[in-house]
């Protein structure tokens, strides 16, 4: 299969980071006044934020310059080598350029393959007046920086300025790279390495973004010590904070025309104001959401509040290093932090599982966690007290003590009561999360509705929501009740592949039920024919990280046994950019990966012809989120699981079925084995949310497909990141 136009998926992995860059003067471009109405027909496939179809639709004031840049004469061809016009790219940009005249909001989901990326960015760039771009994923956000938006610029000879900007864990620290340096506490031998690199590299960059140096894993340990956070960062009080990389990036940020940030960053900062962003929003015309189907999670995650041991662990460690280096005679400081240290850890020990998630009225009144949190608040406190006995002697130390002041807050807004429920108006829930180290209490708000349109009121400015996947057969409801947009317009165009003759979607026959034991193993028997039919070149996508781990060790011991040659990448093993480096180059490979594969992933070509899902991708029924979003629904008379958690399984599903088909030259079979498909009434919801494929429950049919395709060549596989 050889790769035809590009098309528009991205991704890759979240969290912040800031880096600018400007190419060309920062010209201000025009800002538009709300034009007058008009009418013309309209190529959308559905409008209205509940998905309800319009016979026309009115046109923007930029159609016929829309038309010009994206026709075949236009400037897009000669900067995209294998471009060429596309209907539902053209419409998606004027609709986008009529918001943003209008100054009003869109929510717009573009099929694979539609080029929503260009879509939005050549309305942006020319019309869109200072605009803000938020992404799911740091790659996607360096993607967008280095390689899309220079590549509209060009074309448009659009004389804008364009900077990067990262959460600040990104950034090396001067400060806290010192330190680091001159303590010299190494754990291993690569720390000792990374660190080398680290000091050679800070002298060298000039903005200071980790991401430029690949020498050094993105997730080495060392990162945690030569990085700032919210709470150890010195300000204006630092030494170094004339050559501060944060305040740099963030500087160029205010004077910059287009500013790229990703979703984590955006929300962190309507929690934390610490990110940036709040100093860019008032002078914001334009603000676009790629990704936009991730919003709601992410937003949940930062407006809530969270308290970690890591954190009381991480503060006592900084604690004992400003006492000893600024005030060693003010008190025994070792014992001090040991206290705390040890309460703690003692409270992470009230649970005798490695993970747990559970809600707070699901806590055992007589259980140890109480006395235990209550503890650990006491032993906070006594810390605090030394703190402020001798924070005049250091502005280290007074950092330190406002620190474990706020810790001590968030603290004491949890529910200590074994007994207490949500009260009425306050539309929490309070729950407890542990990991194998650390223990996590959360306040997570039930809706982030009302929290994000307090955050879009204000000065006018335009709203764009897109995502190849925010509505459930057409209909965005779901994803707009969630973020407070269900009174805004809401329209999809289709994909302009041929589903029908490029793929199959195959559901086998004779399947369990997917919750009963040795599941998975009936999967992977009804999927090694269609493995060895394919020639490996397979995704599969599961749901829980016990299948990956079982079904890569089936799989080992099947390839071995029948002397398969085919490559088998597992999810855990190595980096989630590296697994799918070395899968696309494979050309007959074997991924098995779960939720961080099942989006943002884009192997187009012969690498990639089946994916294989193993269950609807339903939250776990325990998650105490979930279960307090669904008690409240039926509470208001609604069903639970086909308002809540139906569509947010389908949404998932979307983006799982979407890593088979990239480009138009692709073919392939998505096999979905859950049979609750077939036997559920709400299965025929599912199969019309899902790409149209031609479906079969015959395995002779598809056997027969993998044989008319023509032969493979190895490693020939086009590992394009992004529909443009």
């Amino acid at each position: 299969m050889t790769p035809a136009a590009p098309a528009d998926e991205q991704a890759a992995s979240p969290i912040p980071t800031t880096v600018a860059a400007s190419t060309g003067a920062a010209a201000p471009r025009a800002r538009l006044v709300p034009p007058p109405a008009a009418a013309a027909p309209g190529a959308a496939d559905a409008a209205g934020a509940a998905g309800a179809a319009e016979p026309w639709v009115e046109p923007g004031r930029h159609d016929a310059e829309i038309e010009r840049l994206f026709g075949a004469g236009g400037p897009l061809g000669p900067a995209v080598g294998d471009y060429r016009p596309r209907r539902s790219q053209t419409d998606m940009a004027k609709a986008i350029a009529d918001a943003i005249a209008k100054q009003t909001t869109l929510i717009a989901e573009a099929g694979t393959g539609t080029g929503k990326t260009f879509a939005y960015l050549v309305p942006a760039l020319m019309w869109g007046g200072k605009t803000i771009v938020s992404t799911g994923t740091k790659n996607l956000q360096d993607q967008l920086f280095l390689r899309d938006i220079p590549t509209v610029r060009a074309a448009l000879q659009a004389p804008v300025s364009v900077a990067l900007l990262k959460g600040r864990s990104n950034y090396v620290c001067h400060y806290h790279l010192e330190r680091t340096l001159q303590n010299g506490r190494m754990t291993s031998r690569e720390d000792v390495g990374n660190l080398r690199e680290i000091s050679r590299f800070i002298k060298m960059t000039s903005s200071g973004d980790k991401a430029e140096l690949a020498r050094v894993p993105e997730n080495a340990p060392i990162w945690n010590l030569v990085t700032s956070t919210r709470d150890n960062c010195m300000g204006a009080e630092c030494q170094y904070y004339q050559d501060c990389f944060v305040m740099k990036a963030r500087k160029e940020a205010q004077q910059a025309d287009v500013v790229v940030v990703n979703h984590h960053l955006f929300f962190a900062d309507v929690a934390l104001k610490d990110t940036g962003v709040a100093e860019l929003l008032p002078s914001a015309n334009t603000i676009i959401f790629d990704e936009a189907h991730q919003l709601p999670d992410t937003a949940t995650l930062f407006f809530g509040d969270t308290f970690s041991t890591s954190q009381v662990l991480e503060l006592c460690r900084d604690v004992l290093a400003e006492g000893l280096s600024n005030a060693r005679d003010g008190a025994d400081w070792g014992k001090v932090v040991t206290v705390v240290e040890k309460a703690a850890r003692d409270l992470r020990l009230t649970f005798s599982q490695d993970i747990v998630r559970m809600s707070l009225a699901q806590i055992a009144p007589s259980s140890d966690f109480f006395p235990a949190l209550q503890h650990l608040k006491d032993e906070l406190d006594g810390m605090i007290a030394v703190l402020e006995t001798q924070a005049v002697r250091a502005e280290t130390l007074e950092q330190c003590r406002v620190r474990g002041v706020e810790l001590a807050q968030q603290l004491a807004a949890w529910k200590f009561d074994p007994k207490a429920r949500v009260t009425p108006g306050e539309e929490a829930v309070f729950w407890v999360e542990a990991y194998t180290t650390s223990l996590q209490l959360h306040k997570t708000p039930l809706s982030i509705a009302p929290i994000f349109n307090g955050q879009r009121e204000g000065v006018p400015r335009s709203w764009i929501f897109t995502s190849a996947t925010l509505a459930v057969k057409n209909d965005f409801k779901h994803f707009a009740e969630q973020m407070g947009l269900a009174d805004e317009p809401a329209r999809s165009w289709p994909s302009p592949f041929d589903y029908e003759k490029q793929g199959i979607l195959y559901v086998p026959q004779n399947m369990p039920d997917p919750n009963s034991m040795g599941y998975i193993d009936v999967v992977l028997d009804k999927a090694l024919p269609i493995i060895e039919a394919a020639g490996g070149r397979t995704f599969l996508l599961c749901t829980t990280l016990r299948a990956v781990k079982r079904a890569a060790e089936r799989l080992r011991d099947e390839f071995a046994k029948r002397g398969l040659p085919y490559p088998l990448f597992v999810q855990g093993d190595k980096g989630r950019t590296e697994l799918l480096d070395q899968f696309r180059k494979s050309g007959n490979g074997v991924l098995i990966g779960s939720q961080s594969f099942w989006e943002g992933v884009d192997v187009r070509g012969e690498a990639l012809s089946l994916v294989i899902i193993d269950k609807l991708p339903f939250a776990p029924p325990d998650d105490p989120v979930l279960a307090a979003r669904i008690e409240v629904m039926e509470k208001q008379g609604k069903n639970g699981f086909m308002h809540h958690t139906l569509p947010e399984a389908i949404i998932n599903l979307k983006q799982g079925a979407g890593r088979l088909i990239r480009d138009e030259g692709d073919r392939g079979v998505l096999m979905l084995c859950d049979p609750r498909v077939i036997s559920k009434p709400y299965g025929r919801r599912i199969w019309q949310s899902l790409p149209p494929f031609k479906r079969s429950r015959e395995e002779a049919e598809v056997l027969e497909f993998f044989r008319n395709l023509p032969p493979t060549t190895a490693g020939n596989a086009a590992a394009k990141d992004s529909d443009l």
